[in-house]
């Protein structure tokens, strides 16, 4: 695949993309569950309650602020407003549209300062008052970690 820069099709004009429809309609959903009016989420996001109606009709993009500002304010995780996504509609996003679909997606590895299990490690490691108990508890951790090929032959 050459390295060269790729347009993205706008799709028609006029006519919002179906992902950001589907947002709206999650947002829409998730305030009327809430019995919060258009008005009154526009007061909370300090914009205009038309505006809210463009979200929730996918004619203007939620932006990334903006729509965790929307979460945070519906009480909802960000997730939310992708779930039941119809696979049609995730077909539509620009990424997609711009044929980039044989792109491998990128596959890591969870940063393992990020679990739980570490962060509950480091947090008993540095509740061994003794600083002697401590340096061998280290020094255990680091001998078995270097030693997982099985017991060393001298």
């Amino acid at each position: 695949m050459s390295k060269t820069k790729q347009t993205i099709p706008a799709g028609r004009p006029g006519i919002p993309n179906p992902v950001d429809m589907h947002v709206g309609g999650r947002v829409r959903m998730r305030r009327k569950l809430f019995g919060i009016s258009q008005s009154k989420l526009a007061e909370e996001l300090g914009v205009t309650f038309q505006q809210v109606q463009k979200y929730e009709r996918g004619t203007n993009r939620v932006g990334a602020s903006r729509l965790f500002d929307i979460a945070r304010i519906l009480n909802t995780p960000i997730g939310f407003f992708f779930e039941d996504m119809p696979s049609e509609t995730a077909n539509q996003s620009p990424r997609l549209r711009a044929g980039l679909s044989d792109v491998e997606t990128i596959k890591y590895e969870q940063d393992p300062m990020g679990k739980r299990e570490t962060l509950e490690l480091v947090k008993n490691y540095y509740r061994i008052k003794d600083p002697k108990m401590r340096k061998l508890v280290f020094d255990l951790c680091k001998s078995i970690s270097s030693d997982t090929t099985g017991p060393k032959s001298d």
